[in-house]
């Protein structure tokens, strides 16, 4: 049946529920978890008076979206290791949030994605 799941999540209240079920089948399949975080795109930089405003250099966005991964793919890896599932985590910055979803479940080679 399934062997690796990959569960999408935001640490919303939402995708906790998806990552309790993804948890859930896991167990009753005996398969193993990836956890997946999509951040939003670097923000666009906003013009007034022909001053270009960038409240954060890009590297400086990729760390701060790195933090925030990781804070909640903690959280999934945790629960998932608390119910005796072997769970990695993956992340990444996308524009398309569902282009970055189907591109890390065939990198990860998933055999079934859950999602809220």
């Amino acid at each position: 049946m399934y062997k690796n799941l990959l569960v999408a999540t935001d640490g919303s209240k939402l995708s906790d529920k998806a990552v309790t079920h993804a948890i859930a089948l896991a167990q009753a399949v005996g398969a193993k978890m990836t956890a997946f975080y999509a951040a939003p795109d670097f923000p666009l930089p906003a013009y007034a008076d022909g001053v270009v405003y960038e409240p954060v250099s890009r590297k400086e966005y990729a760390k701060l979206a790195a933090a925030d991964a990781a804070k909640v793919l903690e959280t999934v890896a945790a629960k998932a290791s608390s119910a005796g599932i072997e769970c990695a985590t993956a992340f990444t910055i996308a524009a398309a949030p569902w282009e970055a979803i189907l591109a890390a479940a065939k990198k990860h080679k998933s055999d079934l994605i859950v999602m809220a």
